[in-house]
């Protein structure tokens, strides 16, 4: 019975005419044996040509993968802490002082894939599989929407359960959801790709950033992991962010999973990506970039034998190389990794994070004991509350973004793009970051967190541009009488 509603779905769902006009002589654009000859040709770079790269990568430079291959073959530790060191020097550059927050939200654990890593692969008898209902997502952001959180990513197995419909529906759920001052104002989601009908959908409804992880750019491997269902089909995974963009998705996220492969070749694939991503689509590629390494899932013993460990050295080494290649895209770290990994990962360059994460089924409005392994995709290193998180991210000078302005304001695509690339990005977040992060503190924190958090506020109200300085001051007296959702 699966293997037919696999089969049948499969053959509804995957359309490869819509793949061919981005292939170049019917083939993609991840060459594996290009990705190889790179990392042979770039063996030990000598400390100018590196300097040399990091300069171009301040510069807010895109780097070509010839540089990033000789980044990715440094030996030398002296020479790994001029990366190290320039990383975030970068974000800061580009982003400032801010970390945006969001949190995971599953609706359903039903999949016909059967990817070996992974806990909701069709195989595995251990998992309880459950849909959520659209009042079970509902009081699911509820639940949400009282840790204070304003934007979710909405993640969903790769099934005929979870169809557009039922995607939009969530979706729409979601954002009609309200609980006193408290609302969702970005649904993101991780979705099954689609056709370029379906993404139409989806965008009419509302959707914010679409992410899909190739998770191995690798040919060989990628077949090995994924030896069947739809997610098996690499090309149709690969052009699901090209799809969504001649849909009007403008802002799509890309990300790998690390330890299925060597992790160099893997940020040459993420690179890669993200060129051809700008070259067919204007200079817009992705908004953003992931990087999760596997954790052990349920019914999985792959996951907990994985061959290609990244050991934690190389995983900061990665970020700070993804940082310098692609300098003005945004990078996120997740609750996945533990907490001294995501404090190290946000300060080399990281922009995004979660808190209060949990990823069963129905695990935020249930009781937290219920959240049984079985009903999750893998394990977590943080379940640290977004309170807890604040609070630390503030002690460590970061102001907590919650700002979701840019996206209703049409600041996406070629315009994020733009201002990304110039080095703005922060003119617009910095304010809206302490506008959101000062309902933060009044709705949701605790006294400690408030504390903290209203000290970093004022510090950080200084470096405001004095043309608008009376005018954030003039938002914040508003919040604090009460209103909410202001911004520039």
């Amino acid at each position: 019975m699966e293997a037919a509603i696999e089969r049948n779905w499969k053959d509804e769902v995957i359309q490869k005419d819509e793949n061919r006009p981005y292939l170049k002589d019917g083939r993609s654009f991840i060459d594996d044996e290009r990705i190889a000859r790179l990392l042979r040709d770039h063996r030990a770079p000598e400390r100018g040509e590196v300097l040399d790269i990091i300069a171009k990568s301040l510069s807010l430079q895109r780097l070509e993968p010839q540089e990033t291959a000789a980044l990715l073959n440094i030996r030398d530790p002296d020479i790994w802490q001029e990366v190290l060191a320039a990383a975030p020097k970068i974000k800061e550059k580009v982003y400032g002082p801010r970390i945006v927050t969001f949190a995971p939200l599953y609706c359903s654990n039903f999949c016909v894939n059967s990817c070996v890593y992974c806990g909701f692969r069709v195989e595995n008898r251990e998992a309880a599989r459950r849909k959520l209902s659209l009042e079970e997502v509902r009081r699911e952001t509820e639940a949400l929407v009282s840790l204070g959180h304003k934007r979710l990513i909405v993640v969903y197995g790769e099934h005929p359960a979870s169809d557009v419909d039922y995607i939009a529906g969530t979706i729409q759920t979601v954002y009609d959801t309200k609980v006193g001052h408290g609302e969702i104002r970005r649904v993101n989601i991780n979705a099954a790709p689609q056709s370029v009908e379906n993404y139409r959908v989806l965008k009419d409804i509302g959707i914010g950033t679409y992410q899909v992880f190739q998770e191995t750019y690798h040919h060989e491997t990628y077949r090995r992991v994924h030896p069947r269902g739809i997610k098996a089909d690499y090309d149709w995974r690969l052009y699901a962010l090209h799809r969504a963009q001649e849909a009007g998705v403008d802002d799509v996220a890309i990300g790998a999973l690390f330890g299925l492969y060597d992790w160099r070749f893997e940020v040459l694939g993420l690179l890669c990506h993200a060129i051809d991503l700008e070259e067919r689509f204007g200079g817009v590629g992705p908004h953003t970039i992931s990087f999760p390494r596997i954790t052990p899932a349920t019914g999985s013993a792959y996951s907990r034998d994985w061959p290609n460990r990244v050991s934690d050295e190389d995983f900061l080494r990665l970020i700070a190389v993804i940082r310098l290649s692609v300098p003005y895209t945004g990078m996120i770290i997740t609750a996945r990794e533990p907490a001294h990994i995501r404090r190290k990962a946000i300060d080399l360059g990281c922009t995004q994070t979660d808190g209060s994460t949990r990823i069963g089924i129905g695990a935020y409005s249930e009781s937290y004991e219920r959240q049984e392994a079985e009903r999750q995709q893998f394990t977590i290193g943080d379940p640290r509350s977004l309170d807890e998180v604040v609070k630390e991210l503030a002690g460590m000078g970061y102001l907590t973004s919650f700002c979701t302005a840019g996206y209703r304001c049409g600041r996406t695509g070629n315009y994020f793009m733009s201002i990304a690339k110039k080095g703005k990005v922060h003119s617009f977040c910095i304010p809206n970051a302490i506008l959101t992060m000062k309902e933060y503190l009044l709705d949701y924190a605790s006294a400690e967190t408030r504390e903290i958090g209203e000290k970093l506020i004022e510090r950080h109200k200084d470096a405001v541009p004095e043309k608008i300085r009376g005018a954030l001051d003039s938002r914040l007296r508003r919040i604090e009488n009460g209103e909410r959702d202001l911004y520039f």
